[in-house]
């Protein structure tokens, strides 16, 4: 009996050429794993290619609610983002791809496990690492380590001279991945930072700011310990209400971020992102725990999302690191619970109101009329205090200019 690899499966260039590729090269059985977390996918032509490209089966896991539950809802409530663009879609999908990997790798009694990113790329990292976290003993196949192909040209060659079919257009061979949360842009124009990308050849969840509706339109979020429940008050599933925000989002051109920026491997690369749905999410979460959480947690929680961005970008989160972070922001949103309304207009997000039953902002207190909880007589006091290292460095660089001697028969005297 041949051995088992399994792979994992998107029906894309890359992994279309795989199955071939480890028959040739690994005299082996392939089972595709393909893990729906949200993708626009055909899953039945989908499963059909890796069939007919010579898979011995191929698997379909609908993972979106989990996707949602257990990666994205820790990531919003964390308000984690990888230098300030990057709201983390593929990074938070690679740990859970990775995890059912591992699932039917034991299902199927399967000695290694293979996928299609590249050698420059972060997914390399996340998926071993994933891998490496439940299944040490496993051998990881990633083709691009190894094979001669060298680019997508190539690869599209390789399938035409097996006469396998091209599941793309030259033309149109953008690197993408997109899931619930995002859909991610690389390649042609983008691998020039100067060039201005081309969003209507581009774009497939948003349209351009430009073309968005002349007319605003508000839009209400209310949250649950930092989860969002509902929209405009009707209550929906994690994964139906990004859907929802996601066609809101689009139709306003929200949620474009076009970055450059520093994989894990040490280069720099370039993409858009579209993000409607989770990009609206941040937003309302932010200005919720403005009035719900104090000062000093807020200001710590805003280092600790720094922190959670980079951990989870670089393919880090089964890891102790990750889990101890996660749990302080899961304290932390004990009260994130209210509502937000928001303003979608040409591309941009403006806040128009938000409320809490554990809103820390008191009216009585912040109001320029003096109430009883605040006495303006107090202030003096305080900021004397608060400003005492400044009024005593201010009286020693005083005291330092008059002369040394000066100073020294002062001390004489006073003996």
């Amino acid at each position: 009996m041949k051995k088992k690899i399994v792979l994992a499966y998107s029906g894309g260039l890359d992994t279309t050429v795989i199955i071939p590729w480890l028959k040739e090269n690994h005299d082996c059985e392939i089972v595709a794993v393909c893990v729906d977390v949200g993708q626009e996918a055909d899953w039945k032509a989908i499963k059909q290619r890796a069939l007919d490209t010579g898979a011995l089966a191929c698997h379909v896991v609908d993972a979106k609610k989990e996707y949602v539950e257990d990666y994205v809802w820790p990531a919003l409530k964390a308000n984690a983002i990888y230098e300030d663009k990057y709201l983390l879609g593929t990074s938070t999908a690679r740990p859970l791809i990775a995890k059912v990997l591992v699932d039917y790798a034991r299902k199927e009694k399967a000695v290694a496990i293979a996928h299609g990113a590249t050698g420059k790329g972060n997914d390399q990292v996340r998926f071993n690492l994933g891998i490496m976290a439940f299944a040490p003993d496993l051998e990881i196949i990633a083709p691009w380590h190894t094979w001669d192909i060298q680019s997508r040209e190539e690869e599209i060659e390789y399938l035409e001279k097996r006469k396998l079919k091209v599941p793309m257009k030259k033309k149109e061979s953008y690197s993408r991945d997109d899931n619930l949360w995002h859909l991610s842009h690389e390649g042609l124009e983008l691998e020039d930072p100067a060039n201005e990308p081309v969003l209507e050849n581009m774009l497939k969840m948003t349209v351009p700011p430009e073309k968005a509706p002349n007319k605003p339109e508000y839009v209400e979020i209310e949250f649950e310990k930092g989860i969002p429940r509902s929209v405009n008050g009707q209550k929906l599933d994690g994964v139906s209400l990004i859907k929802l925000l996601n066609k809101i989002g689009g139709a306003h051109g929200v949620g474009l971020s076009d970055l450059v920026e520093n994989r894990v491997v040490g280069m720099k690369s370039r993409g858009i992102y579209e993000t409607p749905g989770g990009s609206i999410l941040y937003y309302a979460h932010q200005e919720l725990e403005h009035i719900c959480l104090d000062r000093q947690t807020y200001a710590f929680k805003q280092q600790a999302a720094l922190k959670i961005g980079e951990v989870i970008y670089g393919g880090l989160w089964f890891t102790p690191l990750r889990e101890a972070l996660s749990a302080f922001v899961e304290e932390t949103q004990k009260t994130v619970t209210g509502k937000v309304r928001l303003k979608l207009y040409k591309g941009g997000i403006s806040a128009a109101g938000v409320s809490s039953p554990y809103s820390l902002y008191n009216a009585s207190i912040a109001s320029f009329t003096t109430g009883e909880l605040y006495n303006h007589a107090d202030a003096r006091g305080f900021i004397r205090l608060y400003g005492l290292p400044v009024l005593v460095r201010s009286l020693m660089e005083k005291g330092a200019k008059k002369a040394k001697p000066a100073l020294g028969r002062q001390t004489a005297k006073g003996r």
